[in-house]
Parts: C-alpha cells; sequence; structure tokens
C-alpha cells in the first residue's frame, strides 16, 4: 500500500484506496480489493455524494494480496473470481500476489493473464507509466 502511495504522490493523478475501500461495479456487485489505484480524473468526475460509500466504477489497477486463510484452490479460486470481475468491469490491470509461492498473476484489461514466479518487481506498463512495485517487500512480510 505504502508504494502505491508513493507513485501516487510522486506521479500525481492518481487516488490510492486501500481494502477499506469498496466499489460498485458497472454490472453491479460491490468489491473490495486489497489495493487499487484510480485516475484522479476518474474520481473528480463522481459527484460528492458517488464518493461517499461505494462509488460507482471500476480501478484502473486492482491488487489482491493472498493472506494464509486465502491459501488453497478454493480461496485462490475466489480470488481469481473477483480479478475476472474486476477485468470484465474495466479494470486496466490486475495483480494478484501469491507470497507463500512468491508468484504473481497479471490479470492485464485485454488478453490472457501471465504468471511470474519468483519476480522482484512489478511495473504499472504503459496504463500507469512510473509505477513500481518492489515485492522483495511483500515477500518477507
Amino acid at each position: 500500500m505504502f508504494q502505491l502511495q508513493r507513485f501516487a504522490g510522486e506521479a500525481g493523478g492518481w487516488k490510492v484506496f486501500d481494502s477499506s475501500g469498496g466499489f460498485r461495479l458497472p454490472d453491479g456487485p460491490v468489491l473490495s480489493p486489497d489495493a487499487s489505484v484510480i485516475r484522479l480524473e476518474r474520481w473528480q468526475a463522481l459527484s460528492p455524494e458517488q464518493r461517499r460509500g461505494f462509488p460507482p466504477l471500476c480501478p484502473d489497477l486492482v491488487v489482491e494480496l493472498a493472506s494464509p486463510s486465502d491459501q488453497g484452490p478454493r480461496g485462490n479460486s475466489a480470488l481469481r473470481r473477483k480479478l475476472t470481475t474486476y477485468q470484465a468491469n474495466g479494470a486496466q490491470l490486475g495483480w494478484l500476489l501469491l507470497p507463500e509461492e512468491q508468484l504473481v498473476e497479471i490479470w492485464p484489461a485485454h488478453g490472457e493473464r501471465q504468471r511470474l514466479e519468483g519476480a522482484c518487481e512489478l511495473d504499472g506498463g504503459d496504463g500507469l507509466p512510473g509505477l513500481r512495485l518492489n515485492l522483495a517487500e511483500i515477500w518477507q512480510a
């Protein structure tokens, strides 16, 4: 979370949410990613009333971090279903972080998801230029 906040502060133009922030997605469900990033212009386009509670939009970046309680096929499947839902609702990028395996699944807006084993860093690509996530900090936590 700190790394995302640092990115947003340095780059400007982004709003970061932690796991207490939830979103009412365009196709109806309300979901709360572990962390998310939204372009500031999209956030500011919402009315003050829409910004309270669960804003009606899908984040640009969603991050799901598997915890020990998520381990196993059921837990990881539930996280993948969430990422599929975010992707279907317009997320530009999704990251599923699996610390126990030191594995990352990258969910792009279009195309197939990718699996990275033993990665040390992730970057936001064209959609979130300048974003770098140091995975060593997460793997050690």
